[in-house]
């Protein structure tokens, strides 16, 4: 009988027949390991644990704590889902189901809406389908085959016309069956939690002019506690909506003149302004300069850069004196022009030059969403031209950077290396070069890393940033690209030892990405409750009666001479109204200032979260604050 090489994670080989299963691998494999598996992924394939291995392999088991085995996961769901459609709505036809961000969703076409009540009785069935223990068996079938078990379903037959292969892959689910590439779990036992989430209206293949069907959108865990704790997260997520926060803080805000295109407030400004200075100060001691490029620009320059013909969908673009401009989705191509200002040697390298630079990008209407998701953003932008010997030694000291920054906010993260994509320039050679020097700089960092096969920029691969906030959200901020294509693209060079011209090779790299996403993503990190160096009011100073208004006036003038941001309040209602309105507003300390205030010089102090540090004097008090600002900034402000 034929014999087939398995090599397993920790390096050891085994022979073992051909055909064999991941399940039956499985055996081999601690209990534990047997009891968490939902795949297993054959050289860069992932595999069905019922799927046969026929050739030689490097495996690893995959759980749901592996980014392809919550896809599993979630996918096989969507099959569940859909399995009690069929079930209670005979007559409902069938679409696609696929994985999501979060969970999964699957489309029907029913005559109907479902409602509530429907979702609650689709979740019993849910139930009783996981309780049944239901095989998922993978079958091959002959696309004329597959049509006759789908003549009922217009849409499946739709998706089998558009397949170029004559054989197609269906899933079946005992009486169910659906067209599937997979992979899926073994059976429905595996899954221990579904929650129907909503129904929301989608067009068939998203095209308005198809007909609008039912989308039902669930999520899935491996146990009922998981899902308890992913119904609490977005209870707390809720409450931290950066949207809710930024008009209850008076932030900024929104308007139907403007879809996209966020109002910044002056306390939101405030924000704004304290990322951008720390952000200068940051990068001044790191040895960068700043420079700012136009807004606006001639289509020549983005046709040089590739943006052009790789990302005009995205771009606005206008006419001035009849040739073609394009509002800027990137600061890069400007900064090329600046390179190209003089005659530059080896030793200006590393030559570090920073923009903060307002871009412009056109997203689709339904995908805007607060801050997270704008069409005007400011990108915290810098360029490192250097050359081949610098490139370890400045990646890591972006990563260096990226941990002096993210630490003051204390955020965790990992990084992704994200590889050349379908669209792409520059040569394949290009490629390999600076995929592998990423590499080589993330190992050397000790840190923990994923590959993101496939999702790198279109001219050069990248290391992207994902953090993860206080409610244990990931959210992809920074990121690190390396780039070959645009100093060929626009001749930069430079006069290296020998004399003679070089090519330079740069990295294009944001830590905050966009300063609008990631002030959303602090606000509900922080639930609203911002450092003290970071607060837009760190002061609000309240009267206790209208001739304790020149008091407070003063400390007030006192406080801002020090450097520090205050309100006043002196309307005519009562402390406790003012306290509570205060603390509402997230404001660091409050102040009350009465008789015995006035007489001592000195005010009653009270933070956000009510905790009473009672009178103190305000000298002590500025220094309190002072020393405050120094440790949560790290000594930035």
């Amino acid at each position: 009988m034929d014999k087939i090489k398995i090599k397993f994670p920790d390096g050891s080989e085994e022979e073992l027949q051909k055909g064999i299963k991941g399940i039956e691998i499985l055996e081999k494999l601690p209990r534990r390991v047997r009891e968490e598996a939902v795949a297993i992924k054959v050289n860069n394939e992932v595999y069905d644990l019922i799927r046969p291995i026929n050739h030689n392999a490097n495996i690893r088991v995959l759980t749901y704590e592996d980014d392809e085995g919550k896809e599993i996961f979630r996918h096989s769901a969507a099959h569940i889902l859909a399995i009690a459609v069929k079930r209670l709505f005979p007559k409902a036809k069938l679409a696609i189901g696929p994985a999501v961000k979060d969970g999964f969703y699957y489309d029907f076409d029913i005559d109907k809406p479902f409602t509530p009540e429907d979702l609650e009785k689709l979740e019993q069935e849910i139930k009783r389908i996981i309780a049944e223990d239901i095989k998922f068996e993978r079958l091959d079938l002959h696309k004329d085959k597959a049509k006759e078990h789908f003549k009922e379903e217009p849409y499946k037959l739709s998706l089998i016309d558009d397949l170029g292969d004559d054989i197609v892959t269906i899933y079946k689910n005992g009486e169910f069956m659906d067209l599937c590439k997979g992979p899926h779990l073994p059976s429905t036992k595996k899954v221990k939690a579904i929650k129907l989430m909503k129904v929301a209206g989608a067009y068939w293949k998203g095209k308005a002019e198809n007909k609008q069907l039912q989308r039902i959108y669930g999520v899935a865990f491996p146990s009922e506690k998981d899902l308890k704790e992913y119904l609490r997260m977005l209870e707390e997520a809720e409450k931290r909506d950066h949207r809710k926060l930024g008009k209850q803080l008076e932030l900024f805000s929104f308007h139907d003149e403007a879809p996209g295109f966020p109002f910044f407030l002056d306390k939101g400004l405030a924000v704004l302004n304290t990322l951008t200075n720390l952000w200068r100060k940051v990068h001044q001691k790191d040895g960068y300069l700043e420079i700012r490029t136009p807004l606006i620009l001639n289509r020549k320059l983005w046709e040089t850069s590739g943006h052009w013909e790789n990302y005009r969908e995205n771009m606005y673009t206008t006419k001035i004196d009849d040739e073609d401009y394009a509002i800027k989705p990137m600061n890069c191509p400007g900064g090329m022009l600046v390179y190209k200002e003089k005659v530059h040697s080896y030793r200006d390298f590393p030559l570090k030059i920073g923009e903060i630079g307002l871009v412009h990008r056109h997203e689709l209407s339904g995908t805007l969403s607060g801050l997270f998701r704008v069409r005007a953003f400011t990108q915290d932008d810098a360029h490192i031209f250097m050359t081949e010997d610098q490139i370890t030694e400045q990646i890591l000291g972006v990563f260096k950077l990226v941990e002096d920054i993210y630490s003051l906010f204390n955020l965790e993260y990992h990084f992704e290396l994200s590889t050349r994509p379908e669209k792409s320039i520059g040569s394949d050679e290009q490629w390999d070069f600076t995929t592998e020097a990423l590499r080589k700089a993330l190992e050397l960092s000790g840190k923990r890393f994923l590959i993101n096969e496939g999702d790198g920029a279109f001219y050069g691969p990248k290391v992207d940033i994902h953090i993860k906030d206080s409610i244990g959200r990931t959210w992809q901020c920074g990121t690190i690209q390396l780039d070959m294509s645009l100093p060929e693209r626009f001749n930069l060079t430079y006069e290296g030892k020998d004399g003679k011209k070089h090519r330079p090779i740069m990295i294009h790299r944001v830590i905050y990405g966009s300063f609008e996403r990631f002030f959303g993503i602090l606000l509900e990190h922080y639930a609203g409750k911002l450092p003290i160096w970071l607060s837009p009011v760190q002061i609000k100073i309240l009267t206790v009666a209208d001739r304790f208004n020149d008091y407070a006036a003063k400390l007030k003038q006192e406080f801002e001479n020090q450097g520090f941001r205050v309100e006043l309040d002196t309307r005519s209602e009562s402390i406790g109204k003012k306290v509570r309105e205060a603390q509402l507003q997230k404001i660091n300390y409050i102040l009350v200032v009465g008789e015995k205030e006035l007489n001592a010089n000195t005010a009653s102090v009270r933070t956000r979260e009510n905790k009473v540090l009672g009178a103190m004097p305000v000298e002590k008090f500025i220094e309190k604050i002072k020393q405050e600002m120094t440790e949560s900034s790290k000594g930035w402000f």
